[in-house]
C-alpha cells in the first residue's frame, strides 16, 4: 500500500540523491538550467512539476529565476528545503496533473521522465492543459522525457535491463498494448537486497505534441538533449518546448 507520498516516500527521498548521483553532475544540471533560463529571463517566473529535491530548482534560483514548484511527496520536498536556498523556493504540495498555484509563469517544466510517472492517457493530457493553464502567452512547456526502448525488444519478449553492477539490477517491463512500463529495481547494501517497483506510461513524441495541441500549445523545438543535439531517428530521448498560443481559452 502506498502512503501519501506515493512512491518516492521517506525511503526512497532519504537516498535519492544519492541513488541518481550522476543526475545532479554539473555535466547534467547545468545544460537544463541554461536552456530553462533563457524562456524565464531575469527575474522571470517558473514553475516545475515534480520539484522534487531541488536538483534543477536550486540552481535555476540562484541564476535569478523566482521558482515555485508542485510536488506529491512530502518527504522529497522536505529534502528540498533543507538545501541551501531551498528555503526560498515556493512549492504547492498535490498532483502536478491537476493542482493549481496562484498567477503565471513564462516557463512551466517536467524533467527527468517524470511525466512517466501519470500512469494514464487522461493524467498525461491533464498535466498538459495545467501547464497551459499556468503559462501567460508565448509562454513555454518543456518537457525532457524518454523515448521507448521499444526497439530493443525482439519478437515474445517484453523486458529491457537497463543497469547491472555488483550492487544494483534494474530493468523495464513493457507492455506495449496498453503503453505502461513498470521498472523494477533491486539493490544491495550491507548484504541485505531491496526490491521496489514503480509503474509509468510512455508516450511517443508525436501523441505529446497532440497532447500540446489539445492544451492550446504548438510545438517549437525538439531536441535530443539540453544541449541542443539534432533529434533523429536514433535518439532515445527528447527535450521537447511547446508554446502557448494567444487564444488559449483555459483547461
Amino acid at each position: 500500500m502506498l502512503d501519501e507520498d506515493g512512491y518516492f516516500g521517506e525511503s526512497v527521498a532519504a537516498a535519492y540523491d544519492e541513488a541518481s548521483a550522476e543526475m545532479f553532475a554539473p555535466r547534467a544540471v547545468d545544460p537544463a538550467v541554461d536552456l530553462l533560463a533563457e524562456p524565464a529571463g531575469p527575474g522571470g517566473r517558473a514553475l516545475e512539476f515534480g520539484i522534487g529535491t531541488g536538483r534543477i530548482a536550486l540552481p535555476l534560483a540562484a541564476r535569478g529565476v523566482e521558482v515555485h514548484g508542485i510536488d506529491l511527496s512530502r518527504a522529497m520536498v522536505e529534502r528540498l528545503r533543507a538545501k541551501p536556498g531551498g528555503d526560498g523556493i515556493g512549492v504547492t504540495i498535490g498532483d502536478f496533473a491537476t493542482t493549481r498555484v496562484e498567477g503565471t509563469f513564462q516557463v512551466v517544466y517536467l524533467v527527468y521522465n517524470t511525466v512517466m510517472n501519470l500512469t494514464s492517457q487522461d493524467a498525461q493530457v491533464a498535466c498538459f492543459r495545467n501547464a497551459a493553464a499556468h503559462l501567460e502567452p508565448g509562454g513555454r512547456f518543456v518537457v525532457e522525457v524518454m523515448v521507448p526502448d521499444l526497439r530493443r525488444l525482439p519478437p515474445g519478449q517484453n523486458v529491457v535491463p537497463f543497469r547491472v553492477d555488483g550492487s544494483r539490477i534494474g530493468f523495464d517491463l513493457y507492455d506495449v498494448a496498453t503503453q505502461s512500463v513498470s521498472s523494477h529495481h533491486v539493490s544491495v547494501r550491507d548484504g541485505r537486497g531491496r526490491y521496489r517497483s514503480i509503474p509509468f506510461r510512455y508516450a511517443w513524441p508525436a501523441e505529446l505534441d497532440l497532447m500540446a495541441r489539445l492544451a492550446g500549445m504548438r510545438p517549437q523545438e525538439r531536441w535530443e538533449g539540453w544541449t541542443r543535439e539534432p533529434f533523429t531517428g536514433e535518439s532515445r530521448q527528447h527535450v521537447s518546448v511547446w508554446e502557448r498560443t494567444e487564444d488559449f481559452a483555459g483547461a
